[in-house]
């Protein structure tokens, strides 16, 4: 097949999928928000007459004693919980398995995941085995495949990035493949989420940053793609706004409360936008580097996201000038395409700011074919992206990412 006859090929698949996106349920997670949120965790579970359910976390907040409080609340209320907090920092399909199993076996009735992206795919993915017992996690990869109400489901994040509480994803590593592949289905979204400022204060810096630059990776990529609607637009600037005013604030000063929460608006409403607008192969490279070599999510989209908008070049002109009216770095009679080069300057300073690595010292020669052919299939056609990437191209960007 040609590449006209290829692009012309993806570009239906995106419309199509769009066409179809418009007859799904698009109910965004019910909010508990503000200091102390999750104090009021416990008795909102109750009221939903839930009497025991499956915490999912990692051994890391737990050592940390984050969850205590709310252990503390679940005992008040009656509520018996089992813990699982086994989680990786990418979680694969055993770790997965483990978690569905923990819930079966214990005989839960909902889920609360608490932490960041990790803890949130883990749940999400063990959530949709736990109703589609028949089918498994290899087979779910993909979109719209499981098809299935999950149990309650409640999100608790503790990173301001990811947006995980109100997406339709769950990333997943293949420990046979190295290879980090996305489930994809409404089902899988939340249906109630808590945002408490007070469970990112303990973030060290780095996990503050790259978190952050994770948010602004799904704020951008989803605006300058194919797939928006007026609701997906109008949150990636509100949230490229927010991150714009807030993260370096909340980098320098853990404790800035008003940075914090602010903050983790904007990873909701940066989530809320692409799980409908779609990411683009900042996150189809991110994801297979951390496939191949365990970087976090948040570390490579950092990097990445420079280097993919400059590829793009004049097909995101219109939409980066418009960003960068709206964080207030333009001046008058500025051209579009000196604004989207001002935007992605932007970027390289606040990464620079933050002590994020301009390249990667890591990325071996003889994993570039693999990290292309990879990253190409999860691109093309599943992100309506500006413009479409060639082999030669992704190459050419991995390169460019390379010490």
């Amino acid at each position: 097949m040609c590449w006209l006859m290829k692009k012309a090929w993806y570009r239906i698949c995106q419309k199509v999928l769009k066409f179809g996106m418009c007859f799904m349920d698009w109910s965004e997670p019910t909010l508990l928000e503000g200091e102390g949120a999750v104090l009021r965790l416990p008795k909102f579970v109750k009221d939903k007459g839930i009497n025991k359910v499956l915490v999912v976390t990692d051994k890391g907040l737990m050592g940390l004693r984050l969850l205590d409080p709310m252990f503390k609340e679940l005992e008040k209320e009656g509520l018996s919980y089992i813990v699982f907090d086994d989680v990786k920092p990418n979680p694969t399909i055993p770790n997965i398995e483990a978690c569905k199993d923990a819930y079966i076996n214990n005989k839960c009735e909902g889920i609360i995941a608490f932490g960041g992206g990790s803890p949130m795919d883990c749940a999400k993915a063990a959530a949709a085995r736990v109703v589609k017992p028949k089918q498994s996690v290899r087979q779910m990869r993909g979109y719209l495949k499981v098809h299935k109400k999950l149990p309650p489901f409640f999100a608790v994040p503790t990173t301001a990035g990811t947006g995980s509480e109100t997406t339709l994803a769950a990333v997943v590593t293949d420990p046979e493949t190295h290879e980090k592949n996305a489930i994809c289905d409404t089902s899988l979204r939340p249906k109630y989420a808590v945002l408490d400022p007070v469970l990112t204060l303990g973030l060290p810096p780095h996990i503050t940053s790259t978190t952050g630059m994770d948010a602004l990776t799904h704020a951008v990529e989803s605006y300058i793609g194919k797939s928006n609607v007026k609701s997906t637009i109008r949150y990636a600037e509100e949230a490229t706004i927010l991150i714009h005013d807030n993260l370096e604030k909340a980098y320098l000063d853990g404790k800035n409360m008003e940075a914090r929460n602010n903050m983790l608006k904007a990873s909701f409403l940066a989530g809320s936008a692409f799980t409908r607008a779609f990411v683009g192969y900042v996150h189809a490279i991110a994801h297979n580097l951390g496939g191949l070599y365990n970087t976090p999510h948040g570390l490579a989209n950092a990097v990445i996201l420079p280097y993919v908008l400059e590829w793009y070049g004049s097909s995101v002109y219109k939409p980066l000038s418009k960003l960068a009216d709206l964080i207030g770095i333009t001046k008058e009679n500025m051209s579009s395409e000196e604004k989207a080069k001002l935007f992605i300057s932007e970027i390289r300073r606040m990464n620079k700011a933050m002590n994020i690595p301009e390249k990667f010292d890591f990325i071996k020669e003889e994993d570039i074919p693999t990290l292309v052919a990879r990253a190409l299939k999860e691109g093309n056609p599943g992100y309506p992206v500006p413009k479409i990437m060639k082999k030669k191209d992704c190459e050419q960007v991995i390169r460019s990412l390379m010490v």
